[in-house]
């Protein structure tokens, strides 16, 4: 039991790294150069940075939630 735990553990860390990096990737497509401020830059890094963490972890918990409920399947019959 505490090795499926341990698994899971490290499962979820990998997909919330993996997936706050793609979330970072693919926000680089969207030009936020406008809604900046100028002398705001750190600012705007900051947001930039807090958004693909919020992200990222949201698709993460939507992947490992589909994961947990698929496995939960056969106990349905």
């Amino acid at each position: 039991m505490d090795l499926f735990i341990g698994q899971t553990a490290l499962i979820s860390i990998f997909s919330h790294i993996f997936f706050t990096g793609v979330a970072f990737y693919a926000m680089r497509a969207v030009m936020f150069d406008k809604w900046i401020r100028k002398q705001h830059v750190l600012q705007a890094q900051i947001l930039y940075i807090f958004l693909s963490i919020a992200i990222g972890t949201m698709v993460s918990t939507f992947f490992l939630d589909i994961s947990a409920w698929s496995r939960q399947l056969p106990y349905l019959f």
